[in-house]
């Protein structure tokens, strides 16, 4: 035989797609070419599959020697089409027996021979388990393809194994065991050690309950920072299908490793204000998922979010509204899921202590305007909920007694949750018009009161339905089936004030 072909596979976005690895040995000068728009990564697999066979006691053929990728329209990227290139050249050399078309191989060789851990095993093993229902893996992805239900896992430590399983002289055992998301977290943060801040500490608690962005504004030292990093502690945990979600978000950017093989806590994101556009949204030569990628069913925290750089903030606008990101490049477009919690805290001014009762502020008025106008209208009109934090005074300071329990606000959060769950399925910072007109239905004195605020502070219709999601999660944090005139004042409080900076 001078003609072999092995089925591997191209991830593109966070799916992925069949591969044909087409191998082809004829008389001829010695050479080794890879046709199919292969990446740097896939052309210097030569050297290292030369080498892995040779050192797996196989004379390598010194012959003409053709690999196509098929299709050849799709650019291949990284290093996991070792595997099926050297099988393949082994198989068209007749070294090994015919490979059945259902199995798929993926794996990045060593230089002796052994199998090293790729990225994108989930993404492979979910979008093709039905077209492949084996698939032949280094042994430190087992864990990983495990999320997936009705494939068949044979790991491999060394392409010496493969050769000898294929040639039946050595047994390969299937990896049976499955991903079970069971696990005690352990929060790092807890409510319980943050002192006073109680406002605060209920804002996060109906942000937490339906999904609503947040904007703390307070001086230096107030605890925002703090605030932001106890709401992963009163986050519902992750259900199975948004374990693999997230975990195919992480596989596809390469932050699993064979001991994490999955995520099962939520994500809690907190770029630098220094980040670049294609850091936060995603990008590059090669599309890879960004920050708010990568806080999908989780938090984004933007820690002095008036410093981050004004096309960084405004590329955050589709995606708060969406819950997707579209990234287009020339090769084409690829769309990731993008919904978070969105919790953003600055400083009233450039020195921080505009408004605060202690200490004065040395800023200029044109420095606090120039300030005030980084972040823009439209961005800020996607924030549900703008809450003051002010300087901590010294009684709560010195104040020996624990506050409440993270775990306890959980408990809250997670009857809001559910409730929301068996009504929309989704939380109430996702409803639709059609969604919010059946379920936020108000009552006459909800009516009156939402209409002298509409036309005394001048609201958006944006704004308007986002006060009426609010009080809407927070009818549910109480456990009231309608929304009355109490959680439509609450969710008003959460506008910007006259007294802020806005």
């Amino acid at each position: 035989m001078s003609l072999a072909k092995v089925n591997s596979a191209a991830v593109v976005g966070l799916e992925a797609m069949p591969v044909e690895v087409e191998v082809d040995i004829s008389n001829g000068l010695p050479s080794f070419t890879i046709v199919g728009l292969p990446g740097k990564a896939v052309e210097e697999s030569k050297e290292r599959v030369r080498s892995a066979i040779k050192n797996s006691g196989v004379d390598f053929p010194t012959k003409r020697i053709t690999v196509n990728l098929a299709p050849a329209d799709i650019k291949k990227e990284g290093p996991a089409y070792d595997l099926p290139i050297a099988l393949g050249i082994l198989l068209a050399d007749e070294k090994i027996p015919k490979i059945s078309d259902e199995i798929m191989l993926v794996g990045e060789l060593a230089l002796n021979g052994n199998l090293r851990h790729i990225n994108g095993i989930l993404p492979i093993a979910s979008s093709l388990a039905k077209k492949f229902p084996q698939i032949i893996l280094p042994d430190d992805n087992k864990d990983e393809a495990s999320l997936v239900k009705g494939i068949k896992i044979l790991p491999a430590k060394s392409l010496k194994d493969l050769i000898y399983f294929f040639k039946k002289e050595k047994n390969l055992p299937f990896y049976l065991k499955k991903y079970n998301n069971i696990s005690k977290q352990k929060y790092e943060y807890d409510m319980a050690y943050v002192k006073g801040q109680e406002q605060a500490k209920r804002a996060l608690e109906i942000a937490a309950a339906g999904s609503h962005n947040i904007l703390m504004i307070g001086p230096p030292g107030s605890g925002k920072t703090l605030l932001a990093r106890t709401i992963p502690s009163i986050l519902p945990n992750l259900l199975d299908e948004e374990v693999l979600e997230v975990t195919k978000i992480y596989s596809v950017a390469g932050l699993l490793s064979s001991h994490e093989p999955f995520i099962n806590i939520r994500p809690f994101r907190s770029p630098h204000h220094t980040t670049s556009n294609i850091a936060l949204v995603g990008g590059g030569t090669f599309p890879k998922p960004g920050e708010i990628t990568l806080a999908h069913r989780g938090v984004l925290f933007m820690d002095e979010f008036a410093e981050f750089p004004r096309s960084v903030l405004e590329a955050l606008r589709q995606p708060l509204e969406d819950g997707v990101i579209t990234v287009s490049r020339a090769q084409g477009s690829i769309s990731y899921p993008a919904q978070f919690i969105l919790v953003a805290a600055q400083n009233p001014c450039p020195c921080g202590y505009l408004g605060d009762p202690v200490k004065s502020c040395i800023c200029a008025p044109t420095q606090i305007l120039r300030y005030q106008k980084r972040v823009s209208g439209p961005l800020l009109d996607r924030i549900d909920i703008h809450i003051d934090v002010p300087r901590v005074k010294y009684e709560k300071l010195a104040d020996e007694k624990i506050a409440e329990e993270s775990a306890k606000v959980r408990k809250r959060v997670q009857s809001s949750r559910m409730i929301q769950a068996k009504r929309q399925r989704k939380t109430n910072s996702e409803l639709i018009p059609k969604q919010i007109k059946e379920y936020c239905s108000l009552d006459d004195k909800s009516k009156d009161l939402l209409k002298s605020a509409v036309n005394q502070l001048n609201l958006s219709a944006r704004q308007y339905t986002r006060i009426l999601k609010l009080a809407r999660t927070i009818a549910d944090l109480a456990g009231i089936k309608n929304i009355q005139v109490s959680h439509i004042a609450e969710a008003l409080q959460y506008r910007p004030k006259e007294h802020s900076i806005y």
